[in-house]
């Protein structure tokens, strides 16, 4: 079957270019300049047509299995309404993040395990082509737990395990370095009162201290075993980012300052920032602006996180405030999937994933159009 879009703005590498733009069996066939008169071609009145967004790290699905504390959702029609979610945002390639390593007992948990069981659901609904988009799979491994050897064990490389993050939310460290910002965070989330906030503080110390060092080795080697990308998490000093270019990370999530993204520019890893982050005009967590980078020439690679629909929305703004939209464009698009080594999608190429979406800008916004996946309409 061939799909003509026509009299579209193609998002190229590097450029905006009018033209046309021809699918054949779920791949891009040929990109010519100009219109096309073939017989019912899909006429994009200007649109800017993209790839479909790459989302490397979202907790959109932990959101729909728990849409309230102590709710736990049926995971089947969660993992359809998050793909769903994600079609209609323009995203056709999601890394599902699933976090692995609790500390048993902990005072107010609200998710305990539940990575392994969920990321078989996953990957049957995609073998029976139910889903919309393609899904992968990103473990976010906690280093302050006490569970996460054990998870990490039940995962062979055949669960296609696409990116390890390493993770340390230990009170006083990296995202939470700001007392008041945890305590704000943590006492919102669980509803704990005082006494019961300082005995989380204490106990996850105290998890640290005895299980931290053997957590950090562990899931750099089961990174390895499981043949996934290895990402580090809310980097904040040189010597963090020192510490994850030797581990071998090729993603930085969510660096915490300036400090840190300028290292892991020096290393060569990718700087991954928070769409809302950019949306919102700053971090929820005090942390530094991911415009800031932006200006500064130290961001790669954007991420919705847990607002799908900021992605977009993101890039958008980062092509006005680059005055480049392609660019803008392919920090959710070229950048990520090249962070990750995925070779057939992420751009606009002959032979290429046919991912597309149809984006309008009325009044400055980002309206999405039609998304398609390998040549399929999904939203």
């Amino acid at each position: 079957m061939e799909t003509v879009f026509t009299n579209a703005q193609l998002a190229l590498e590097g450029e905006i270019r009018s033209g046309s733009l021809v699918v054949e069996d779920g791949r891009i066939a040929r990109i010519d300049s100009g219109r096309s008169a073939v017989p019912g071609a899909i006429d994009c009145d200007g649109d800017l047509l993209l790839p479909g967004l790459i989302e490397l790290h979202t907790d959109n699905l932990e959101r729909h299995i728990q849409p309230r504390p102590g709710v736990d959702w049926p995971h089947g029609a969660a993992i359809l309404a998050h793909d769903a979610e994600l079609a209609g945002a323009g995203i056709t390639t999601v890394f599902d993040a699933m976090r692995i390593g609790v500390i048993e007992g902990d005072e107010g948990a609200a998710v305990l395990q539940y990575a392994r069981d969920l990321s078989r659901e996953i990957l049957a609904l995609r073998s029976r082509g139910v889903l919309r988009i393609s899904h992968l799979l990103h473990l976010r491994a906690e280093i302050c737990s006490t569970t996460l050897a054990q998870e990490f064990a039940a995962f062979t490389p055949e669960d296609g395990i696409g990116i390890v993050s390493v993770m340390d939310h230990t009170p006083g460290q990296r995202q939470f370095r700001d007392p008041a910002s945890l305590e704000r965070y943590w006492r919102g989330k669980r509803g704990l009162d005082g006494d019961g906030y300082a005995r989380l503080v204490d106990r996850r110390l105290a998890v640290r201290q005895s299980h931290g060092d053997a957590n950090i080795s562990c899931a750099v080697a089961e990174a390895g075993r499981l043949g996934a990308i290895l990402a580090s998490h809310d980097d904040t000093t040189a010597e963090h980012v020192a510490e994850s270019a030797a581990q071998g990370a090729r993603v930085a999530e969510f660096p915490t300052t300036p400090e840190a993204a300028q290292a892991c520019q020096a290393h060569g890893i990718a700087v991954m920032m928070g769409a809302p982050n950019l949306v919102r005009g700053g971090s929820h967590s005090g942390n530094v602006a991911a415009e800031t980078l932006a200006r500064d020439g130290l961001l790669d690679v954007l991420s919705s996180d847990y607002v799908p629909a900021s992605l977009l929305m993101g890039a958008v703004m980062l092509g006005d405030i680059w005055g480049d939209m392609a660019r803008g464009i392919a920090t959710v698009t070229t950048a990520p999937a090249r962070a990750v080594g995925l070779v057939d999608r992420g751009r606009l190429a002959e032979g290429l994933r046919a991912d597309l979406v149809r984006l309008a800008r009325p009044e400055g916004l980002a309206a999405v159009r039609g998304v398609w996946s390998a040549g399929r309409q999904v939203g």
